[in-house]
Formats: structure tokens, C-alpha cells, sequence
């Protein structure tokens, strides 16, 4: 019912939250539940951190109306019959102030995303349900080059968090000595996520071709690495994927909270803080506010230099090979068979 909506202050505005204690997360032996109003004031407090990772891009949101719950699962394009979905255009009744920005999809369809330039926008995107932003990796003003690239460390099979905390030291060492100052998060699952920010001057394909020369990089130097596409062939190894660059491909922002038990964040930390960490579940909804008024933001300086992207070009063109794509793309130039190996017939 309308009565049961309240008001809360985000950046000197008023933003209307209704069903504020419909239970989006239950409580868990190491979190307690978390109600939707809670979610927005989560990120009204983070503001700082998550305004930095998000003002200006495009974001898809990822939105839970119903909460999460054990059995809940994402619609896709094969079944539109999921209990959450990805918002991918700007919703109708958007208030004012919730702004957005055109973009190209990799079919060449044109869209207008949510563009978050004000923590108001975040909280009235928790009011529609969204627990997760997923920026694009540029900014409004020019959504053809992007400003970052991400490595998405993945463990897959019984690999675990420790390992992949493992790699991305590995990937920390390979960036320095290209003379590239590399910042880290944890997934908000059992994942590492590296971030490089680069001058925005170079394509979608560069930047993907780049990522691919880091990630055959660190299967060179790193045990239990893998660039392979295909799950069948991962095995228990950290899985590098390096079509998280590719256009319309997004990560979970830093400071957004996961679909997972617990409420946990995506959450920015330095380097001997990720050598250290035991277990990511230490970051919650709960637990971040505090720590962020406290410490600051691990990330505060990431805008500070925006590198060249050459030296990991570098990387690419000692082995140009072109990898797959992922499955909802055009098929895209010199890339080998789209089919996984398994089902592959003999020529």
C-alpha cells in the first residue's frame, strides 16, 4: 500500500521507497536479514565508493523484485520465466533527475541505459529492486572507448577464493612490471576482480584483445590458470575471462551488493588487505558502511592515472589468435568455431 512507503535523504533529495521491509535477504549464520529500505540507505552510506565506480557510465541493473531466495534464478533469453532479469533500458516513470546514456548493443541496436550521476539515482534504483549495477567500462560522453579493463578471475570446479586471491597477486606483479598500477575487489563471491584504468582511446576489440594477452600471460605464470571458453575444459583452475571486456559485457560494480546469502558487496580492498582475506563473506551489507567511513575508499586513487593500453596490446600480438565470443554475439571477425569442443564435427 502506498502508506507503507517512506522517505529517505540520499545527496539532498528526497527518494520515495516503497514496501520498505519486504525482506530481500534472509538472515544467515553470519548476516543478518536485510529489508529493501536497508538496501537503499546501504547505498546512500557508500556513496563515496560506489559513486566513483559508477558516475557517468551506462549501468545495467540486476534486479531481484522478489528478493533472493535459495532456487531463485535470472531469466535469460531462453526462459523469460525467471524470478530476476537484467534491465537493460531505462525504465518507464524514472524520476527527473535519473538521466541516461545512448549506447550500441554488439547487434548494432540503439538503446538508452540508466546513467547513475547522482546517489539518488542508486537509491530509487534499490525502490525498483535492483540490488546490482553493472556499469559499462566508459563514460557517457564517448561509449565507444572504454576507460578500464577488468580481469575476471573465476574459480571454477573446486578451484577456490584463495586461489584466485593467489592469481591475481600473480596478475598484480605482471602489471607492475609494465609499469601499470592494477586495483582489486572481491566478486562478492568466490572471485577476484582487477581493474586498470586506461586512456580512453582505443576500441572495445583493442581492449578485449588486450585482456585476452594478459590472461594467456597469466596461464604462463600462474598454476591452475585457464583462458579456456569452454567449461568442459576448465577444470579445478581460475578461469581468466577475458570476454568481460567485450561490449555490452559488464561486471558488478564496486560496492554492489550480490545475489548470494548474506548480502555481500563487491568490495574494493588493497592489496595486503586481498593477501590476508580468508573469507569474502567478511563484506556485507552490514559490515561495509563501517569500514569504508573508517578506512576510505581502497579504490580513492584509481582516477589518478589512466594508463596506455600498448604494453598489454603488447601481450596480444606476441599470440593474435582470436578467442570465441560470448553466445548472443554476431559472429565477429577471425573468431574460430562458436561450438563447444565436445559437439565439434571433424573437418
Amino acid at each position: 500500500m502506498a502508506s507503507d512507503a517512506v522517505q529517505i535523504e540520499a545527496g539532498g533529495r528526497s527518494v520515495r521507497v516503497s514496501s520498505p521491509k519486504r525482506v530481500i535477504y534472509e538472515a544467515t549464520d553470519f548476516s543478518a536479514e536485510v529489508t529493501k529500505v536497508m538496501i537503499a540507505e546501504y547505498y546512500v552510506a557508500v556513496a563515496d565508493g560506489l559513486m566513483r565506480a559508477l558516475r557517468d557510465r551506462p549501468v545495467t541493473l540486476e534486479r531481484w523484485p522478489k528478493g533472493v531466495r535459495e532456487g531463485m534464478v535470472m531469466s535469460t533469453r531462453a526462459d523469460s520465466h525467471g524470478d530476476a532479469f537484467y534491465q537493460k533500458r531505462m525504465m518507464k516513470g524514472a524520476p527527473d533527475y535519473a538521466e541516461t546514456a545512448a549506447v550500441l548493443f554488439p547487434s548494432g541496436r540503439p538503446a538508452d541505459e540508466l546513467c547513475v550521476t547522482e546517489i539518488a539515482v542508486a537509491a530509487w534504483a534499490a525502490h525498483m529492486g535492483a540490488i546490482t549495477f553493472h556499469p559499462w567500462p566508459t563514460r557517457r560522453d564517448d561509449n565507444e572507448h572504454p576507460d578500464e579493463l577488468r580481469i575476471d578471475l573465476d574459480p571454477f570446479g573446486s578451484a577456490t577464493f584463495a586461489d584466485a586471491v593467489r592469481v591475481a597477486g600473480v596478475a598484480r606483479e605482471m602489471f607492475a612490471e609494465l609499469g601499470v598500477r592494477a586495483f582489486a575487489k572481491t566478486s562478492g563471491k568466490r572471485g577476484v576482480h582487477v581493474y586498470v584504468r586506461i586512456a580512453p582511446e582505443w576500441t572495445f576489440t583493442d581492449v578485449r584483445h588486450a585482456a585476452i594477452g594478459v590472461a594467456r600471460e597469466l596461464e604462463k605464470r600462474a598454476d591452475g590458470v585457464t583462458t579456456s571458453w569452454w567449461k568442459e575444459e576448465r577444470g579445478d583452475r581460475i578461469f581468466v575471462d577475458y570476454n568481460q571486456n567485450a561490449r555490452d559485457r559488464t561486471i558488478a560494480s564496486a560496492y554492489s551488493l550480490r545475489p548470494a546469502p548474506g548480502a555481500t558487496v563487491s568490495m574494493p580492498v588493497t592489496w595486503d588487505e586481498l593477501a590476508a582475506l580468508e573469507d569474502p563473506r567478511t563484506f556485507t551489507l552490514h559490515t561495509v558502511p563501517d569500514k569504508l567511513a573508517r578506512d576510505g575508499d581502497a579504490w580513492a586513487e584509481i582516477d589518478d592515472v589512466a594508463h596506455s593500453l600498448e604494453p598489454l596490446l603488447e601481450l596480444w600480438r606476441a599470440d593474435p589468435t582470436e578467442m570465441p565470443y560470448p553466445p548472443d554475439y554476431p559472429k565477429m571477425p577471425g573468431e574460430p568455431k562458436r561450438v563447444q569442443p565436445s559437439k565439434a564435427k571433424k573437418d
